[in-house]
C-alpha cells in the first residue's frame, strides 16, 4: 500500500470553489500587461469552425498558450483539466487518461482511444504523441466520443494542440532562460519575421535538461532525468485575402536517463557483495543493474526522435464556402532500455524499440451563409506503418531462484536482502535438486545448473500496416434564434496487416525447458530424454531436431524468427446528436448523445510451443454510448465564466490488456460503464485577483467477466485543482503571485486492481495488493515581476512545495515474475526564470 498524502483541509477549501467552472479558460494577464477585470475570450475550433466556448455543445476545456506558460506547464503531465490526466513514465511511454479511459499501449497493432492532434494532424500513437508544449496558441481538450469531428481514434475524447503559426506583416520575438535545482536548465524562444508584405517565417525552440530525482546508488546518472531539444519552423503565405498556406515542421529529440523501475520487496544492494545501500521506498535511491552487453551494449535510458511536416491550406471560395486541406507526414524512432525487475541483480533487462511513420490527407468543405443551416463535409486518407521490438535478457540462474521463491536464499523469508551475484549458481543447483529429485533425475541437477545461462536473450517483434479511409459530415440547424440542433456521422474503413516474429538470439533457454517439464507441457514419456538433453554440455546449441528450441517467456517462431502475417478489414460508423438552447448570448444549455467506436484489433499471441505458429484473434470493436447534459455561461460582463456537465457511458466489448509472459495482449473484457460530473470556473474577482478551479468526479467500473466490479486503471474517482493570480501593483511595476493546488483520489495501475486472485496465472503469483496510489495533492507557486515600462520580467517558481511522496506507476513488466516495480513521482523543486520580449 502506497503512502496516503492527500491534504484534506486544502481539498475541502478547493471544493467550495469548484462546484462549476469554465470551458474557455482564458489566460491570466502577465505582469507586463495592465490588469483587467474581465476574462479574455479564447476562440476555439473544437467543432471545426471558430466559436466561443459557450456555443460548443459538449464538455470542453480550452487554455491559451499564455495561460499554460503562466502555470509553468511545459509537458502534458498536469491536472488542470477535469476528467483528463497524463501519466508520464518517460517521454516515450505516456498514458493519456480521459474520463477513465487510458490510451498508452506501445504495440504497433494498438488502436488509440484518446486522440492527440497537432495542428489538425493525428499524433495519437503512444510512442510519438508526447511532445513539448511551447509557443502554443491554445490547447483544446474535448471530452466525450468525438469521432465525427476528430476521427477514428477519438473513442472518448481528443486533445488538440494549436501551435502559433507564422504571422505575415509583423516582427515579434521572445527569449526565456530558466535554472533550478536538480541541475535544471532551459532556454526557449521564438522569432516571427515578415517576408515581404504577405509572407512570414517563424522559428521557435525549447531546450532543457534536468538531472534525475532518484539517486543512482551504484554511480552514474541518477534516474528519471531528461534532456529534450525541440524546434519548430513554420512559414505562412497569403497571396490573396481568400487564400492562406502554412507549412509547419516540428522536430524533437529526447535523451532521458533510466526510469526508476524499483522493487520495494528487496533493499537496493551492491550486486557483488550484497551490502545494503539504501531504503526500499520508490523515492529513495535505487541500485539497478542491467544485463551485461544488453542488445549490443545499450545502457539504461531513452533515445527518441520525433519529427513531422504539415501543410495547411485554407481557401475561401465564397462568403459562405471554405475549403480546408491538411497534408502531413510524421515519423518517430525510439529505443528505451529499462531494468524491468527493479533489483540490484541483473535478473531481467528489457527494452522497447518502436518505429512508426504515417501519411495523411484530409479535405473539408465548410459552409455557412448565415441562415438556418451550416455544416461541413469531408474525406480523409490515413496510412501508417510501424513495429515494436522488445528484446529481453534473463539471467536464468536468478530467474530460477525467483520462480522458486528463494531469491534471498531462503524459502521462508522472501522479501529480504538478495544474495551476492556469485552465490546464485549454488542456489540454482539446490533449487534443481529439490525439483528433479521427485522426478528421479536428481543426479542431473549439477550439469543442468551448469548450463543455465547468465544472459538468455529473446526478441519478440510485432508489426502493423494500416490504410484507413474516412467520409464524414456534420450539419447544424437553427430551429429558432435560440434553439439549434446538430448531427454528425463518420464512416471509416480500415485495411490492416499484423505481423509477428520471435527469436532466441543466443540459443535455447535451459530454464524454459525446465518450465515446460514442471508445467506439464511435455508428455511424461518424453521427460527423461528432455532432461538428459538439458544436461548435455552443449545443451544451449543442440539442433532443434534433437532438443526443442525453448524460449523462457516468448517461444520462437519458425526458423527462429520468421515473420507470420495476417490481414483484416474493418469498417463502421460513429455519430453524434446535439441540442443547444441559448438562454442569452452568454449562456446556454445543451444535451448530446454520441456513439464512439474503437476499431477491431487483430491481436496476436506468440507460439505456445517452440517454432509453432503464433495465433491471431480479432478483438471485437469496442463501442460506447455517451449521454451528456451541461450548462455554460459567461456572466458579470464576462468576469465570470463557468460550466458544468454530467455524463453517462455504456461500453460494450471493452478492450483491455492482459499480461502474457513479459508482453501485454489485448483482450475483450465485456461490458463496463462510467458516469460522473465535471465543472470549471474562472472568476476575475477584481482587477488584481483572478480565481480558477476544476473538479471532476468519474465512477468507472467493469460490469462483467473476471474484472466485474473493478475500477478502470489510472482512473481516480475524484480530481480537483484550484489556483489564484494575485497582482500587486508597485511604483514601477507589478508583482504577480500564482499559487495552484492539484489533487486526485486513489488510483490502481492495472484493470485487475492488483487483486491476488486475478494474478494466479503469473509466473510467480502476486499475493499482495500494493500496486496503487492513495490520494495525494501537489502545491505549486510562481511569483513574477515585470516593470511598468520595459520588455523584461523575472520569475521564481516552486513545484510540489510540500514534497509529497507518491508513485506515478506500479506493476509493469516485472509483475509477471512476482517483482512489481514502482516509479516515483517528482519531488519538490525550485527555480528562477528571466524573460525578454521584443
Amino acid at each position: 500500500m502506497m503512502k496516503s498524502v492527500g491534504t484534506k483541509a486544502m481539498l475541502m477549501a478547493g471544493a467550495a470553489v469548484l462546484s462549476l467552472s469554465t470551458g474557455g479558460l482564458a489566460h491570466a494577464q502577465s505582469a507586463a500587461q495592465e490588469p483587467v477585470s474581465t476574462v479574455a475570450d479564447v476562440i476555439v475550433t473544437a467543432q471545426l469552425r471558430a466559436q466561443d466556448p459557450v456555443e460548443v455543445p459538449f464538455a470542453l476545456t480550452a487554455y491559451s498558450g499564455q495561460f499554460l506558460d503562466d502555470l509553468g506547464i511545459q509537458e502534458f503531465e498536469s491536472a488542470f483539466v477535469p476528467g483528463f490526466l497524463v501519466q508520464n513514465q518517460s517521454p516515450n511511454n505516456p498514458g493519456f487518461v480521459m474520463r477513465g479511459i487510458t490510451s498508452d499501449s506501445g504495440a504497433a497493432t494498438a488502436e488509440p482511444r484518446v486522440s492527440v492532434f497537432q495542428d489538425g494532424v493525428s499524433i495519437s500513437k503512444s510512442r510519438g504523441s508526447y511532445v513539448e508544449l511551447f509557443d502554443l496558441e491554445r490547447v483544446e481538450v474535448a471530452k466525450g466520443p468525438q469521432s465525427t469531428l476528430y476521427g477514428r481514434g477519438a473513442l472518448i475524447g481528443a486533445v488538440n494542440l494549436v501551435q502559433n503559426r507564422a504571422r505575415p506583416g509583423q516582427f515579434d520575438a521572445e527569449g526565456r532562460a530558466e535554472v533550478g535545482d536538480y541541475g535544471y536548465r532551459a532556454v526557449e524562444g521564438f522569432v516571427n519575421a515578415p517576408v515581404g508584405e504577405n509572407a512570414a517565417l517563424r522559428l521557435a525552440t525549447r531546450m532543457k535538461t534536468r538531472d534525475g530525482s532518484v539517486e543512482n546508488l551504484l554511480g552514474g546518472e541518477d534516474y528519471n532525468g531528461i534532456e529534450t531539444k525541440a524546434v519548430r519552423l513554420s512559414g505562412a503565405w497569403t497571396p490573396t485575402d481568400a487564400l492562406r498556406l502554412d507549412l509547419i515542421a516540428n522536430y524533437q529529440t529526447d535523451d532521458a536517463s533510466g526510469t526508476s523501475f524499483k522493487s520495494i520487496a528487496y533493499d537496493p544492494a551492491n550486486p557483488t557483495t550484497g551490502a545494503v545501500l539504501g531504503g526500499r521506498a520508490p523515492w529513495e535511491g535505487a541500485a539497478l543493474t542491467p544485463g551485461a552487453a544488453f542488445d549490443g551494449g545499450k545502457a539504461l535510458g531513452l533515445d527518441r526522435e520525433v519529427w513531422g511536416v504539415t501543410g495547411l491550406v485554407k481557401w475561401t471560395l465564397s462568403p459562405s464556402l471554405t475549403l480546408n486541406s491538411t497534408t502531413a507526414y510524421r515519423r518517430f524512432d525510439s529505443y528505451e532500455t529499462f531494468d524491468a525487475d527493479g533489483l540490484s541483480l541483473p535478473l531481467l533487462t528489457a527494452a522497447e524499440e518502436a518505429f512508426g511513420k504515417q501519411w495523411s490527407q484530409e479535405f473539408r468543405l465548410n459552409w455557412d451563409d448565415g441562415g438556418r443551416l451550416s455544416g461541413f463535409v469531408g474525406a480523409g486518407w490515413f496510412k501508417e506503418e510501424g513495429y515494436q521490438r522488445t528484446p529481453t535478457q534473463f539471467d536464468e540462474r536468478l530467474a530460477l531462484a525467483q520462480l522458486s521463491g528463494v531469491l534471498d536464499g531462503s524459502p521462508t523469508t522472501v522479501g529480504r536482502n538478495t544474495l551476492p551475484l556469485a552465490a546464485y549458481p549454488a542456489v540454482a543447483t539446490q533449487v534443481l535438486q529439490s525439483m528433479l529429485t521427485p522426478l528421479g533425475a536428481g543426479a542431473l541437477a549439477v550439469p543442468i545448473a551448469g548450463n543455465l545461462k547468465s544472459a538468455h536473450i529473446e526478441i519478440p517483434i510485432n508489426s502493423a500496416e494500416l490504410t484507413s479511409y474516412d467520409l464524414f459530415a456534420d450539419l447544424t440547424f437553427k430551429a429558432t434564434d435560440r434553439l439549434e440542433f446538430a448531427g454528425g456521422v463518420r464512416y471509416t474503413r480500415d485495411d490492416k496487416t499484423t505481423g509477428y516474429a520471435s527469436s532466441v538470439a543466443n540459443g535455447r533457454s535451459i530454464a524454459g525447458g525446465l518450465l515446460a517439464v514442471l508445467q506439464g507441457a511435455v508428455p511424461p514419456a518424453q521427460v527423461p530424454a528432455l532432461l538428459g538433453g538439458l544436461a548435455n554440455p552443449n545443451a544451449v546449441n543442440l539442433p532443434a531436431s534433437v532438443l526443442p528450441l525453448f524460449g523462457l517467456t516468448a517461444q520462437p517462431t519458425a526458423n527462429n524468427g520468421a515473420f507470420v502475417y495476417a490481414d483484416h478489414d474493418d469498417d463502421g460508423f460513429t455519430w453524434r446528436l446535439t441540442a443547444r438552447y441559448a438562454l442569452s448570448d452568454d449562456a446556454s444549455l445543451y444535451a448530446n448523445y454520441a456513439r464512439g467506436r474503437r476499431p477491431e484489433v487483430l491481436s496476436v499471441s506468440g507460439p505456445s510451443a517452440p517454432l509453432a505458429a503464433p495465433s491471431f484473434k480479432v478483438i471485437e470493436a469496442e463501442t460506447v454510448d455517451s449521454f451528456e447534459v451541461g450548462a455554460k455561461a459567461a456572466l458579470m460582463d464576462g468576469r465570470l465564466r463557468l460550466d458544468g456537465a454530467v455524463f453517462h457511458y455504456a461500453y460494450d466489448n471493452f478492450q483491455t490488456t492482459v499480461q502474457e509472459g513479459t508482453r501485454f495482449i489485448v483482450t475483450n473484457a465485456g461490458e463496463a460503464s462510467a458516469y460522473g460530473f465535471e465543472g470549471q470556473v474562472f472568476w476575475s474577482a477584481n482587477p488584481n485577483l483572478d480565481l480558477f478551479g476544476t473538479y471532476g468526479y468519474n465512477h468507472s467500473r467493469f460490469e462483467a467477466g473476471l474484472y466485474d466490479g473493478n475500477r478502470f486503471r489510472l482512473s481516480p474517482d475524484h480530481m480537483a485543482s484550484i489556483g489564484a493570480i494575485w497582482r500587486l501593483p508597485m511604483a514601477h511595476g507589478t508583482v504577480e503571485v500564482q499559487p495552484t493546488y492539484t489533487w486526485q483520489s486513489k488510483v490502481f495501475f492495472d484493470d485487475n486492481n492488483d487483486i491476488p486472485a486475478l494474478q494466479t496465472q503469473n509466473f510467480v503469483p502476486d499475493r499482495v495488493q500494493d500496486e496503487y496510489q492513495d490520494a495525494y495533492g501537489l502545491l505549486n507557486l510562481r511569483v513574477r515581476y515585470a516593470p511598468t515600462s520595459g520588455n523584461w520580467g523575472v520569475e521564481a517558481f516552486g513545484e510540489n512545495l510540500l514534497d509529497e511522496e507518491y508513485v506515478k506507476d506500479a506493476g509493469n513488466t516485472g509483475d509477471s515474475l512476482g517483482l512489481p516495480t514502482f516509479i516515483a513521482g517528482r519531488p519538490a523543486s525550485f527555480g528562477v526564470a528571466f524573460t525578454v520580449r521584443y
